[in-house]
């Protein structure tokens, strides 16, 4: 683990201890640790929300059946084998039967 040293004034200081005790913290660190955890959550958290609002609005919806979560599992587990026996990532020109879905279910409308 790596140290950071950070400066505050002695307000702070004070109420970071006094977090640390209310809050049952062993030390500054664990405090400090837990506040950035949460924080990286949040901002997950948002972004989940952010890439969840931008499919809604991305155009029509497709039909999820699970026929379609069985094709996405096998079309993901022949990805991943791929990439195992290469041993690097795919190109963004392979097709990974994401268009053929939306052709399918488009059809099916």
């Amino acid at each position: 683990m790596t140290t950071l040293t950070i400066s505050m004034p002695e307000s702070l200081r004070e109420f970071v201890e006094n977090e640390v005790k209310a809050a049952g913290f062993g030390n500054v660190s664990e405090y400090i640790r837990d506040l950035i955890r949460r924080e990286q959550k949040r901002l997950a958290k948002e972004r989940l929300e952010s890439l969840l609002l931008e499919g809604l609005a991305s155009g029509e919806p497709l039909d999820v059946t699970p026929e379609f979560w069985s094709e996405l599992r096998r079309d993901a587990a022949t990805i991943l084998a791929r990439k195992k026996q290469s041993g690097k990532g795919q190109s963004e020109n392979e097709d990974h039967g994401t268009a053929s879905r939306t052709k399918r279910s488009s059809a099916a409308d």
